[in-house]
């Protein structure tokens, strides 16, 4: 495994334990146990506890316990093919957002296994306009390695090495 790889896969890493530790912290010393506990941090953002039983932007809410384990196959199929896309590119620059769903997508995965719910905290509001669902770490990595991932993929061309002895034409 090369040393990109390997980099891609301590910030996985990172993030999947500061995902968690953020959780811990939030649920357990901040005391937001129930749904709906709220902490104000400053004008445009509180800490405020929900339970997410669906996936991003609470779609597929998990209603029963077969729907719950089904998200978790899902969402770990999805992250099985994040792994594999890792272990298959070269670049820093394509691997570091790789690392960045993977880690966000394990620690989601372990909540939905552990609780059967999502633990999400970050209210990012203006007033009454909220753009965002409450959210969590692992859910804005997620949200910022796909925004990499797009940017890169519709912005940035490589260009293809011209073959050995061929002239350069203008096209």
């Amino acid at each position: 495994m090369n040393r990109n790889r390997t980099l891609g896969f301590v910030l996985a890493a990172l993030i999947f334990l500061a995902d968690q530790a953020v959780k811990w912290w939030v649920t357990g010393p901040l005391a937001l146990r129930e749904v709906g506990d709220q902490i104000t941090i400053n004008p445009i953002f509180n800490l405020t506890r929900t339970n997410n039983l669906g996936v991003s932007l609470g779609i597929f809410t998990a209603q029963s316990e077969l729907q719950r384990w089904a998200l978790v196959a899902m969402t770990g199929a999805i992250a099985l093919v994040v792994l594999v896309w890792l272990l298959r590119e070269r670049k820093l620059a394509d691997i570091v957002p790789l690392g960045m769903v993977l880690g966000g997508a394990l620690g989601n995965i372990r909540d939905r296994v552990s609780f059967g719910y999502v633990v999400d905290y970050a209210d990012l509001h203006f007033g009454t306009w909220q753009p965002f669902l409450v959210f969590n770490l692992a859910d804005a990595a997620i949200t910022v390695g796909v925004v990499i991932i797009l940017a890169r993929s519709l912005l940035i061309r490589e260009k293809r090495p011209q073959e050995a002895g061929a002239p350069a034409t203008e096209t």
